[in-house]
């Protein structure tokens, strides 16, 4: 099993201090998410029957010209190595490790590549993969750089995966309204921005051919009903995603600020910010036995990712936490 943030029941219980007591910094995830709204009478009792409104409501939300509405972006990155037969697959690291677990188990030759240097892999490879912005770094690959490999990479029948799940407070830098090219494929998830990850709702756009074999891989009833329209109503609340956007960016400085003052340089989104610790697992340790479950990178990365705070609150348990890490150091 790989690790991922949110695993909040596990910490209560390796920790032992009680579940209500946490904040959970450990996914990036807006903490002021979507407010469902009221669903349909019949929205739990009926088959969940694909909505077009909500393809279209995504296509214009990320201005592109056809998306796939799947369970989750993890849905897509399970089922997109079976459509190709054993290709050369370079995946940028790190990143969400998914990517490479997935490539790797379905009989394709994939290596990890460092992401700033990624560009140099692109002979060598059939697909290449990579978050944009990245996932946990927050380092972004400029939208034409983009277009420019996908091209390379379907001349000779390749792809280009981009998932910029955490894209929405930066779509000045999606490839997704280019995203009917051949070899290019983008991934949206509505689980960052919205806060919406228990809903299990993601988008892929590409060709309508990939497209459809996609969906053909995934069979019917992916999304259901009651995911259907929760998205559908988010994604066209313009209010709500600009005033989401406004709020979002003003904590993201905050964040970055609040770590610099404690001797922190860090990178990131505004969702969320990440640096290389020197000691991760220490700094997570202390964190935890204060109620604070952050996002340890203890492997290649070494590094720590923390989320926004949810409250006031939040945050100044957050700054206390990290004043007394400093006293403690040597």
């Amino acid at each position: 099993m790989l690790e991922h943030g949110g695993n909040l029941r596990e910490a209560a219980v390796r920790f032992g201090r009680d579940y209500a007591d946490w904040i959970d910094l450990s996914t990036g995830l807006n903490p002021q998410g979507y407010p469902a709204p009221a669903l349909a009478p019949d929205a739990w009792h009926r088959l969940p029957e694909t909505d077009p409104a909500l393809a279209q409501a995504a296509a214009r939300y990320y201005r592109a010209p056809s998306m796939l509405a799947v369970a989750g972006t993890q849905a897509a990155i399970q089922a997109l190595p079976q459509l190709r037969s054993p290709s050369r697959v370079v995946v940028a690291a790190p990143s969400y490790a998914e990517h490479a677990h997935h490539w790797a188990m379905h009989g394709h030759r994939m290596r990890e590549v460092a992401y700033a240097g990624i560009e140099a892999a692109l002979p060598e490879c059939e697909v290449m993969v990579l978050c944009n912005p990245n996932n946990p770094t927050g380092a972004i690959v400029a939208p034409g750089r983009l277009l420019d490999w996908s091209l390379q990479l379907a001349a000779r029948g390749g792809w280009l995966v981009v998932d910029e799940a955490f894209a929405d407070t930066t779509p000045e830098t999606s490839v997704a309204p280019w995203c009917n090219r051949p070899g290019l494929i983008v991934l949206r998830s509505l689980g960052k921005f919205f806060g919406l990850a228990g809903a299990r709702v993601g988008f892929v756009g590409a060709q309508p051919g990939l497209l459809a074999m996609l969906a053909d891989a995934l069979g019917p009833w992916t999304v259901s009903g009651p995911a259907q329209e929760i998205s559908h109503a988010a994604l066209i609340d313009e209010d709500w995603q600009e005033r989401s956007r406004a709020r979002l960016d003003a904590d993201g400085a905050r964040l970055r600020l609040l770590l610099a003052s404690n001797g922190i340089a860090s990178n990131g989104s505004a969702l969320y910010q990440w640096w290389p610790e020197a000691r991760p697992t220490e700094f997570w340790q202390h964190m935890a036995e204060r109620g604070i479950w952050v996002r340890l990178f203890a492997s290649a990365a070494r590094g720590i990712r923390i989320g926004l705070p949810p409250d006031e609150s939040a945050w100044q348990r957050l700054d206390a936490a990290l004043k007394e890490w400093n006293q403690e150091q040597p």
